[in-house]
């Protein structure tokens, strides 16, 4: 049984795929009220409402008015102007990603929400991996990345470049890693099927020497979203897709090894162990722990997980990326 008193009121702006996706999670979750949802178009508004029962609000305003949290799931270019209307109305916003369209637009609604006191998250689901969870503390000063987010061609999503539709994923996860600011871009994409790049690699250099070499594609044969982190005696690898990871470390070799340690010996003759630290991944729902997280930070005054600082910050360097083509 839900408890009525401690919920959020929320409400969806757009049900689309991925809208319809957090309309169901909201509604299921213990930490918010599903009060209903706008969408752009009446005929699939009306398919939403007879398919699940949720309410339909025929204006955004009207939407907003009924709910403490807004969860703008519209495309893109609207989400300026929504979140523009609901922190206007002193409302809490989730931001799908990209933030916006323009890093111009992100640092506006940075300095509205913070001038009315107000939350705000970015939809970097990402960052609730838990493969990724399950490594984030094995990740330290690592000085070479390597990502690759392959995807099969879909219709949906070629409005924007393939750098704002898959990299920023993984620009996101890199920022959140490198404790550094972006010294050097480097890239180049290509155009394919739609009017904007469809495949793009990226090389970010960072002030701390770190270098972030990123793949991304939406022609691809098969699906693929693989980090691999290199640090200091470590070699990290994340498959985002699988819910994998793999931590091999390197220390010290014992004076008389076993029989089945695995040693490496540099020239110098230095000798290494190597062995695995594989972490244990705890399944969770990443969409769901982001949305709670966010019910979290407001209830409890903290900042949230993926702050819109952040997700001003992926935007920003994918725009870089982008103004290289």
């Amino acid at each position: 049984m839900k408890n009525e008193n401690t919920m959020l009121k929320a409400g969806v702006l757009g049900a689309g795929h991925l809208g319809k996706i957090h309309l169901r999670l909201l509604n299921q979750s213990e930490k918010y009220e599903l009060v209903g949802f706008y969408d752009a178009d009446p005929i699939n508004a009306k398919k939403v409402t007879e398919e699940f029962g949720y309410t339909y609000f025929d204006t955004i305003v009207g939407l907003i008015d009924a709910v403490d949290m807004v969860d703008i799931v519209t495309p893109t270019l609207s989400h300026y102007d929504c979140a523009i209307q609901a922190i206007a109305k002193g409302k809490h916003i989730f931001i799908e990603k990209p933030i916006t369209n323009t890093v111009k637009e992100a640092e506006n609604i940075r300095e509205l929400l913070a001038k009315h006191n107000l939350r705000g998250q970015v939809g970097h689901v990402e960052r609730f991996n838990p493969a990724f969870i399950a490594v984030k503390d094995h990740l330290e000063n690592p000085m070479f990345i390597e990502t690759h987010r392959l995807a099969e061609f879909n219709p949906r999503g070629t409005d924007v470049p393939v750098v704002l539709d898959l990299m920023i994923h993984d620009i996101d996860i890199i920022l959140s890693v490198v404790g550094s600011k972006v010294k050097h871009v480097s890239a180049s994409g290509v155009s394919v099927i739609s009017d904007t790049p469809d495949i793009a690699n990226a090389r970010i250099e960072f002030e701390n020497g770190c270098v972030a070499n990123l793949t991304a594609s939406r022609i691809s044969l098969k699906n693929m979203r693989k980090t691999r982190f290199f640090q200091k005696d470590a070699y990290i690898s994340v498959d985002f897709l699988e819910k994998k990871c793999e931590v091999v470390k390197m220390k010290d070799a014992p004076e008389l090894p076993g029989d089945f340690d695995m040693i490496l010996q540099n020239a110098e003759g230095l000798k290494k162990q190597i062995y695995f630290d594989n972490p244990e991944i705890a399944s969770n729902n990443a969409i769901l722990d982001e949305l709670e997280t966010f019910a979290d930070a407001i209830n409890n005054n903290t900042a949230p997980v993926v702050t819109l600082h952040d997700g001003t910050e992926a935007l920003r360097v994918a725009t870089m990326i982008i103004e290289q083509f």
